[in-house]
């Protein structure tokens, strides 16, 4: 077999086996970098689902502020607003200035109970 011939197989046998090697440990580190990312916003997801659960009651279209930040404790106030806004829910005010929060896919129910 001719040198050169045997020499460029060779330097295309290495480049194919170091891309394969690089592409399989890219591929884990990308697995990783996913992994931790999902971990890390697993506190905003899990308080946006439970925000969901505490405005989908049934006897319940409408929840306090102070209620919702009492039971997601561990959340600045601008921070639970902004939790609430991603789980679907709106605000609304009372006629004593206080602060209420109902999901947006309820509100034809909360109007059905005010007219009837």
């Amino acid at each position: 077999m001719d040198p050169t011939i045997a020499g460029a197989l060779a330097s295309l046998f290495g480049a194919a086996v170091g891309g394969g090697i690089t592409y399989l440990l890219n591929r884990q580190q990308h697995r990783q970098q996913l992994s931790l990312a999902r971990e890390q916003q697993k506190t905003e997801y899990m308080a946006e689902e439970t925000a969901r659960h505490f405005l989908s009651h049934k006897g319940y279209t409408d929840r306090s502020f102070e209620v919702l930040q009492k039971h997601l404790g561990g959340f600045g106030e601008d921070e639970l607003r902004k939790i609430l806004v991603r789980a679907g829910a709106i605000r609304t005010y009372r006629d004593d200035g206080s602060e209420w929060w109902r999901l947006l896919s309820r509100m034809d129910e909360y109007i059905e109970s005010k007219t009837s």
